[in-house]
């Protein structure tokens, strides 16, 4: 029997056939570039940490069917790897489904090409989905389960489905195709401590886990009542929070987050911090949320956890420390801080004119109506519309049916206005000239709703374009993901004008950590040697994008920005240290969005 097998007896985890408290903390290994694994894992054993917990993000997995990634920031394996180099166990969560403020709740976005599929149920096509991507998947750590040696532990069959639904036929299949794939070890599932979540997300003969942040006693109360015997965990300790554009900073005091830990942990629970430490949702991967209106999450995801963005230690990580040298854990020394580099302002050195040159961006797509992103297979990014509108007109208003989720309205290249989701649409009145108009509507998508009832969630310009009641035909569609910019033709830096792309090069001796600042930009893209680093908006909170040093290079580093308001010529500003709750007045850029203004 391997050392390292991790079952239930009675009320306890029993690991070696030694009693076992599981003391573990989450990290995604998608948000922390892999040359950082180590180290963060390092502090988690120095917080007294003995396992790690990450989800696995279908999307980034599966691209498009059939067409598999596991490199790099992806090599889950190799994450596994590490941590079992460390002497840590390992808890994977592979959803499919697993929110995580990640976009669209990490399925792949090709699943909402299918106008007819149903995600998370008895569907037919959706299952046929996940049954493929799981047959790969488990190929990349089936091997390393503590059944055979290894240190993955425990496995969890779907994500707090009673958030979502209620379908037992569904959760018996995900349980079986999970086993079906050769995972053996234990199973879990885990949900809000609340009736209807527990009767929906639960199946009697899987280990129930509960996900809250404070309140233990009364939601192991609650959790007994549908699991009399069995080891009790709190399989998501939310001690911080995530953000959205727009919105303030969230943070939690460390003191009442450790009092809150305390408090699972003298009920003889075990408990898995989430998050340890968040990382970054870089590129285009944030999420968003839809309740009463839509929200998408910020570029960041420090989370005000433990270990900050950049892996430091906060007032947070001593605090959890105390506590679970407490409960005896074996702690380490507070690790050093690493500190920042502010390498300074840089100019933009050259632009390229984006309306111009969608053509070296992109081959279009010819239409009869407009097409989402999904129906041409595009993931991420931005989408334009272009069409040529007859004239002459009288004054009429441009209608966009369902923008999703952020539109900037071009005629003839002139820009007419925005039209944002969330606002009540009243249109954008507009004459057109003798012999016609080039139309040209660009969409950004801000990022798939992660939860709730709202995920189906396709991009760009679902219901058709309109002037006042009569619908426009005959559409090019660009699928603008911006992955390949190779082919632009940059000149020099305008003062003023639509949305362009803009270049500039800084010369480092030595790469470090530092923190990236747009200046006098409004909202947008960055690029740093050709990695996505995420999205910036002036209306904050967060007004600072990481760069871990691997992402750096000695000599020169070429950054790209594609700006997307009127009027705005960025530059940028490497910092020391993170701004996630706004700058001074005086710093901060003044913003054009019209719901934010």
């Amino acid at each position: 029997m391997s050392e390292f097998l991790l079952k239930t007896e009675g009320d306890q985890f029993v690991r070696d056939g030694k009693p076992h408290r599981i003391l573990s903390g989450a990290l995604h290994y998608f948000r922390v570039v892999p040359e950082y694994w180590e180290d963060r894992l390092r502090k988690y054993k120095a917080c007294g940490l003995n396992t790690v917990e990450t989800y696995v993000p279908w999307n980034l997995h599966e691209p498009q069917p059939g067409v598999y990634d596991f490199d790099g920031l992806l090599d889950i394996r190799k994450f596994i790897e590490t941590a079992s180099k460390l002497d840590m166990d390992v808890i994977v969560r592979p959803g499919p489904y697993i929110c995580a403020e990640w976009e669209f709740g990490g399925f792949p976005a090709w699943l909402l090409k299918d106008r007819n599929v149903r995600l998370r149920c008895m569907d037919q096509t959706y299952l046929a989905h996940v049954d493929r991507y799981f047959g790969r998947l488990m190929q990349e750590f089936v091997d390393l389960q503590s059944t055979r040696g290894g240190r993955v532990v425990a496995v969890q069959v779907e994500n707090e489905y009673g958030s979502y639904g209620i379908d037992k036929e569904y959760l018996s299949w995900s349980e079986d195709c999970i086993k079906r794939h050769g995972i053996d070890v234990l199973l879990f599932t885990s949900d809000g401590p609340e009736d209807h979540m527990l009767q929906g997300g639960t199946l009697p003969h899987l280990l129930k886990t509960a996900n809250f942040g404070s309140k233990a006693t009364e939601a192991f109360k609650k959790l007994r009542e549908y699991q009399p015997e069995g080891p009790l965990m709190c399989m998501e300790f939310w001690n911080g929070w995530f953000d959205h554009w727009g919105l303030d900073h969230n943070t939690r005091d460390a003191e009442d987050a450790a009092e809150a830990l305390d408090e699972i942990l003298a009920n003889d629970a075990s408990v898995n911090v989430y998050m340890m430490h968040g990382g970054t949702n870089f590129g285009f991967w944030n999420g968003a949320n839809k309740f009463e209106t839509y929200t998408p999450t910020v570029t960041s995801y420090d989370y005000d956890a433990p270990l900050d963005e950049q892996g430091n230690p906060t007032p947070k990580f001593e605090k959890f420390r105390e506590v679970f040298a407490k409960y005896g854990a074996e702690v380490g020394p507070i690790p050093e801080k690493t500190t920042g580099v502010a390498f300074g302002r840089v100019e933009m050195q050259a632009s390229a004119a984006f309306l111009g040159q969608v053509d070296l961006l992109a081959d279009p797509v010819q239409s009869a109506c407009p097409l989402s992103m999904e129906d041409i297979d595009q993931n991420f990014g931005f989408i334009l519309y272009e069409t040529e509108v007859s004239g002459p007109r009288p004054e009429s208003k441009i209608m966009l049916q369902k923008v999703r989720d952020r539109a900037w309205v071009y005629l003839d290249g002139k820009f007419l206005g925005l039209v944002v989701r969330n606002q009540a649409q009243e249109g954008i009145a507009v004459s057109i000239p003798a012999g016609g108009a080039k139309l040209q509507v660009l969409v950004e998508n801000e990022g798939r709703i992660n939860y709730g009832p709202d995920m189906y969630d396709r991009k760009g310009i679902t219901h058709g374009i309109r002037m006042g009641l009569q619908f426009l035909h005959n559409w090019k569609n660009y699928p603008l993901s911006m992955e390949d910019r190779s082919r632009l033709e940059w000149g020099a830096v305008l003062a003023r004008g639509n949305p362009r792309l803009y270049r500039t090069e800084i010369q480092i001796d030595e790469p470090a950590d530092t923190f990236l600042r747009v200046i006098e930009g409004h909202h947008g893209i960055v690029w740093l040697n050709g990695f996505a680093l995420g999205r910036y908006r002036a209306v904050g909170p967060q007004q600072t994008l990481y760069v871990p040093a691997p992402l750096l290079k000695s000599g020169s580093n070429t950054i790209e920005i594609f700006e997307l308001e009127p009027d705005a010529v960025p530059s940028v500003e490497f910092m020391a240290e993170a701004v996630l709750g706004g700058l001074p007045v005086d710093h901060a850029c003044p913003p054009l969005d019209p719901l934010l203004a």
